[in-house]
């Protein structure tokens, strides 16, 4: 890059000066500055975006490499398992056999009720006498079962 010292740095400031003029310099220093700023922010970028590049990479290894392992052990298993099954056949027993029985457990059964309705022991002819509902209203029905009559 380039080698800029204190002392090249205030010779371009000099020949700038004489060149543009001191009226015109506070503004193309300015300008100068942002676009001395957006190219820092552009390396910065390019440079954030290749360790993400690299980072990706390592992590796409590193999926490899686990994947590459778990195969590695369910192969283990799968061999394992084999095996084992190759022992008991040989051996005449069953899996099944070696099995628990399961504790039987009821079948779940709906219990038919009608939440709407209240069904009891209380006969229908009683539930009318004592004033019992046995059907729901809905909350238009029950207003205007309540609401009271005009006489003429």
């Amino acid at each position: 890059m380039l080698d800029l010292g204190i002392e090249k740095l205030a010779l371009i400031g000099v020949v700038a000066l004489i060149v543009i003029g001191p009226e015109k310099l506070p503004r193309v220093a300015r300008t100068v500055g942002t676009l001395l700023g957006k190219a820092q922010r552009y390396v910065n970028d390019v440079k954030a975006e290749v360790n993400r590049s690299m980072e990706l990479d390592e992590l796409r290894k590193m999926k490899t490499t686990v994947e590459d392992a778990a195969r590695d052990v369910e192969h283990s298993i799968h061999a394992g398992a084999s095996e084992f099954e190759k022992q008991f056949s040989g051996s005449g027993e069953t899996l099944s056999a070696l099995a628990e029985p399961e504790p039987s457990v009821p079948e779940y059964r709906h219990p038919r009720k009608n939440w709407r309705l209240k069904q009891g022991a209380t006969p229908q002819w009683y539930k009318a006498r004592n004033g019992v509902r046995t059907k729901a209203l809905s909350g238009a029905a029950r207003v205007a079962r309540f609401r009271p009559h005009k006489i003429n």
